[in-house]
């Protein structure tokens, strides 16, 4: 298997080319830019030359930790930095059309947090502004590159286990909500704000499902006042899915599974960052394969992880399509997709029934 995992593993390499570096900023300085953005941009050998937040004290707190050299006063100040070729933005979705446009406005490329917009006619707004700019806009969907997914991804691609025929995730966590304070009033919360990484990956697998259902639970005197547990079911012209999350563990044994089978195989795995977030692990991947074929179970060595080395994939993609023409592996426009996906399923729920997609 080591010359066929070798494809698999350049698949998954995780490099940025020095001559597609470019400067960057960054616009939002919370645990989720201090914690996985900014590790990952410094392994990768990435520039970011500052930062602002709604906190200056901070944005300069963050910048001090990693050596980012101006912190900005405003979002304008920002902007109007010519050195500044992509923008990051790190902020809640509510809070990303406004500044999304300003970038785009002010000719900067963008790489968006996930969800960047809080409905669908939003998001086909923005990443019409973006291709109508001529600007590169890509969204931080790095569930797409981290090494499990990722391998896993590749393997379906080479046909190691044919046509899929049915994908499941399931997640049982113990989520603490109260580490973020502008979660508490979200209404729509655990697919929105987590499971979308769930519900993009299942388009990038199978592409777009002919109809979903969905349902969601909540439990007496949470933190937050939106669902965190959700169950969420698809259906394709010739397979299914099923994404099952939950945020209200209270046994201890934190679980993160997700399987793919298909005609001629199947692949199981582990995604380790959730057994102990934020630290984590790596993840765990076996394929098993009729076409290949395998000796049973085959283990992939993964060796990298969610956080923080996805995070150079979903920026290494941004500029590299701006260096090359290339399109994003989650792009703004295919992100809208992702976008009205998520939008369906809290359709179902609030309605219980089936909803169908065009």
């Amino acid at each position: 298997m080591i010359d066929q995992f070798r494809e698999i593993s350049d698949y998954c390499r995780l490099e940025i080319p020095e001559a597609q570096r470019r400067p960057i900023a960054i616009v939002g300085a919370g645990g989720i830019v201090d914690g996985a953005h900014l590790p990952a941009y410094a392994l990768a050998g990435l520039s970011v030359v500052g930062i602002t937040d709604v906190d200056l004290d901070r944005a300069r707190a963050v910048a001090e930790r990693h050596g980012i050299p101006r912190v900005y006063g405003s979002l304008e100040e920002l902007l109007a930095d010519a050195d500044v070729e992509v923008v990051d933005i790190a902020v809640p979705a509510s809070e990303q059309p406004a500044i999304f446009r300003a970038a785009i406005a002010a000719g900067k490329h963008i790489l968006a947090q996930k969800p960047f917009a809080v409905s669908p006619e939003i998001a086909k707004e923005l990443a019409d502004l973006a291709e109508e700019a001529g600007l590169v806009a890509g969204v931080n969907q790095q569930l797409r590159f981290d090494e499990g997914i990722a391998a896993a991804h590749r393997m379906v691609q080479l046909g190691w286990i044919g046509e899929v025929t049915s994908f499941s995730l399931t997640v049982n966590i113990a989520t603490q909500w109260e580490l973020w304070e502008w979660a508490r009033q979200l209404e729509r919360l655990e697919i929105m704000v987590h499971s979308i990484h769930y519900h993009d990956i299942v388009r990038w697998f199978l592409g777009e499902p002919t109809s979903v259902y969905a349902m969601a639970g909540r439990t007496p005197g949470q933190f937050p006042i939106g669902e965190t547990r959700t169950v969420s079911s698809y259906r394709f012209a010739d397979a299914t899915a099923v994404v099952h999350v939950n945020h209200v563990n209270r046994g201890g044994d934190n679980s993160a599974e997700f399987r793919i089978d298909g005609v001629a195989g199947a692949i199981r795995g582990t995604l380790g960052l959730l057994y102990d977030y934020p630290d984590g692990r790596t993840d765990t991947l076996e394929v098993f394969s009729s076409s290949l074929p395998t000796d049973g179970w085959v283990p992939y060595p993964v060796t990298q992880r969610w956080f923080p080395h996805a995070f150079i994939g979903t920026m290494g993609s941004v500029l590299d399509a701006i260096a090359t023409g290339s399109t994003p592996r989650s792009s703004a426009r295919d992100n809208v997709k992702t976008v009205e996906l998520v939008e369906a399923l809290y359709r179902s729920m609030d309605t219980n029934q089936v909803v169908r997609l065009e």
